[in-house]
């Protein structure tokens, strides 16, 4: 299947009638409008900065997808809207309050999918609102690795040649491995792509991929090809479960990104759904972006205590363990799992689970979302007695996961058979590399803290008979040289790890990982944390687990879900059927516009000095819509007012701005940037109205405390409603 991408002369669609593709730029003018600024009657062109912008109950939530987009021609009466159209006129915000909590509407519909888009492996789950009880969990089509408990398939993607759709997960890599060498350097094979997606600090539409034989793939059409992909699977159960379940409107799908996502990749995931026609655009509130932490947190408040392991058990007095060690409770936990996985459903509390039955309000505690490529912390409050959570400080986390260890040992086999061979090697024998990196897989799952005895990693055989030929000399030769004393060759024809080697691997990622949570501890708002949750992929790892457990059992209780890799999945498909259970999220950043405010000598510098129309206005003032760290209700609204420049305007443009600071005063302040845009598409009045009558009011409200910035407007002399768009891929 080969996706095809909205062109530069295509409109974007959005409801009965197309929104207006965009100004051919955005406009980079000063915005003239705010609270603190009185009306002015000349046009200037508007700057505005924020994060999150609509009203949940107004349905008009677009998140524009920015392509290179042509100008739309304007009607005769109206000016040419890419120089002074763009601008906009300030309106003194009437009286009505800044903020505002609306009551949330609900769309029908059957059945929630979740899926779980991960680093290194994904999968779905699906409940129907009839039975909100039961979870199931996707069934498994395809085979796995041996000695491997998973439930869920490795984020691979094989493309053909030509680009098509071939397959995803054990399916795409097995066949990827069974490729003639030669002709495997011909297909597009992809893993661990998710991680370009927050690693890219200029994400756009346009942002390309590169295969593991170097070429290269729009991303956008990658993350739709494995979407399509879970659609396509999900549909099929669901129609096998229940052949009468209707396609269209009767799915609300659920995608999980990290919490520290930027609000660009957030859309992004969001425009590949679209894409890969998980749901139609016109129709956005069909799909929640979930938060991984976030779902994680919802899941476990409905956890019973035999689903739990506690790693914090202490000594009892007669220096007995209360308990079987780590390695072995974790372990025994995870085959009682694997036993019960044949049903594939899982039954969780209609109400909280026994630990939350223990806590009272105000207690709080971290989930530490320890995945593939990324480590996701959040801090939530339990309310009593509805159960809803409060986040307490904003998501932190990095690129602290389980891919580190990978890096790590990709750089241990530079040190051995140098650079320049592995760069070759994974150029000329792509599939082959493929292969070294799974063999890898195996024995990192089973490293150990106190492991004695060392860990055989195979080599492929074109790894070696590729160095023999590229080097001259065999792989024994080259290890006996390496000034790397803790790995040999085995008489068996496998690189020989010891198991400090193994451990070196890991103390990188694992000491930034603990760092991290040390630093987060030691937050004022984080003082008092009752519970530590380690959840995610790699937290089924018995090195994490064991340095998470040395360095805060003396803190606080460190909990880990017995189905720790399943956790995000079960709590998002939660997520979908009560969107509403996070009360209050924290903004990751400052979000705000510029505006002109009158100029006041000895405050403001002579270079912002605006003189129009013989008044003096400061340029370039930073108004806060919302600060950084600062709690926003769910539903909560700011509101702000804009009118056009000239009767006939059929588009305001407004630039966000963002900070991750505070003391932000002007946009061209240091760590100031321009981060999105705001489109108002105006209808064109019955009656223009003349220069007597009252300006055209647009008002605009936008939403901070969801898992995505949303914007819905009105027109006030009207009352119809005005398509809004928020598009933070357009920079």
């Amino acid at each position: 299947m080969v996706f095809s991408l909205r062109g530069p002369e295509e409109e974007v669609a959005s409801g009965e009638a197309g929104r207006s593709a965009g100004l051919g730029g955005l406009c980079p003018g000063r915005a003239i409008c705010g609270s603190l600024a009185p009306p002015v009657k000349k046009s200037q062109k508007s700057d505005v900065k924020m994060s999150t912008l609509v009203e949940p109950a107004m349905h008009t939530l677009q998140i524009g997808a920015n392509r290179e987009r042509s100008r739309t021609p304007s009607p005769q009466n109206s000016p040419r809207l890419h120089n002074e159209s763009c601008s906009i006129a300030p309106l003194t915000p009437s009286q009505s309050p800044r903020n505002e909590i609306r009551m949330r509407q609900t769309t029908p519909f059957s059945v929630v999918v979740a899926i779980d888009f991960g680093t290194t492996s994904s999968g779905y789950a699906f409940s129907f609102t009839s039975d909100p009880e039961a979870i199931h969990m996707m069934r498994k089509w395809e085979g796995g690795d041996p000695g491997v408990a998973h439930q869920k398939t490795p984020t691979s993607l094989l493309l053909t040649p030509d680009g098509s759709f071939h397959s995803f997960g054990y399916t795409a890599r097995d066949y990827y491995h069974d490729l003639d060498p030669d002709e495997a350097r011909d297909w597009l094979y992809f893993e661990k792509f998710k991680m370009k997606i927050h690693s890219t600090s200029d994400l756009t539409m346009k942002t390309e991929l590169e295969a593991v034989n170097g070429k290269k793939v729009q991303a956008l059409q990658v993350f739709a090809h494995a979407l399509h992909f879970f659609k396509r699977q999900a549909l099929q159960e669901l129609k096998d479960q229940c052949p009468a379940l209707p396609e269209k409107d009767a799915i609300r799908w659920v995608i999980t990104v990290p919490a520290i996502w930027k609000q660009p990749a957030k859309q992004f995931m969001r425009e590949a759904a679209y894409l890969a026609g998980l749901v139609p655009s016109e129709n956005p509130e069909q799909l929640l972006i979930a938060l991984e932490p976030e779902a994680a947190s919802i899941y476990c408040r409905k956890l019973r205590l035999n689903q739990l392991i506690d790693l914090s058990y202490k000594p009892q007095a007669n220096g007995l363990m209360s308990d079987l060690p780590i390695d072995s409770s974790f372990r025994q936990a995870r085959e009682q799992l694997r036993r019960s996985r044949h049903s594939r459903t899982f039954l969780v509390e209609s109400g909280m689970g026994e630990l939350w039955s223990e806590m009272q309000t105000g207690d709080r505690y971290i989930v530490a979302d320890c995945g593939g490529g990324t480590v996701d912390l959040t801090v939530h409050q339990i309310e009593q007695p509805q159960g809803t959570l409060k986040e307490l400080y904003k998501a932190s986390g990095g690129p602290y996961g389980a891919v580190g260890v990978d890096l790590a040992f990709e750089k241990l086999l530079c040190q051995i058979f140098g650079e320049d061979f592995i760069a070759t090697f994974k150029a000329k024998r792509p599939a082959a590399w493929v292969d070294l990196t799974i063999a890898f897989e195996a024995r990192k799952r089973t490293a150990a803290p106190h492991r004695a005895n060392s860990l055989n990693i195979s080599l492929p055989f074109s790894f070696i008979d590729f160095y023999r030929k590229h080097r001259g000399q065999n792989v024994e030769t080259a290890l006996k040289r390496s000034s790397v004393n803790l790995v040999k060759w085995s008489s068996q024809g496998m690189l020989r790890m010891s198991s400090e080697a193994m451990n070196e691997l890991f103390q990188p990622t694992i000491s930034q990982i603990i760092t991290h949570i040390g630093d987060l501890m030691k937050k004022p708002e984080v003082k008092g944390i009752k519970f530590l949750f380690l959840v995610g992929g790699f937290a089924e790892s018995s090195m994490l687990q064991h340095a998470v457990q040395s360095a805060f059992s003396a803190v606080c209780r460190v909990i880990i879900p017995q189905d720790v890799g399943l956790t995000i999945l079960k709590g998002a498909v939660l997520f979908g059927l009560d969107p509403t259970i996070v009360r209050v999220r924290r903004s990751p950043l400052t979000y705000g516009v510029g505006v002109l405010n009158k100029f006041v000598e000895g405050k403001h510098p002579r270079e912002k000095l605006l003189v129009k129309e013989g008044k003096n206005w400061c340029t370039d003032i930073f108004e806060k819509f919302v600060s950084v760290d600062q709690s926003v209700a769910l539903g909560e609204v700011v509101q702000r007012s804009y009118c056009p420049a000239r009767v006939g305007q059929r588009k305001i443009i407004i630039n966000i701005y963002c900070c991750g600071t505070d003391d932000v005063v002007y946009i061209t302040d240091p760590g100031v940037r321009k981060c999105g845009t705001i489109s108002l598409d105006l209808d064109e009045l019955e009656e223009p109205s003349s220069p007597k009558k009252s300006r055209r009011e647009i008002r605009a409200s936008m939403q901070f405390g969801d898992t995505e910035i949303k914007v819905a407007a009105m027109d006030v002399q009207t009352s119809k409603t005005v398509r809004a768009s928020i598009d933070f891929l357009s920079n």
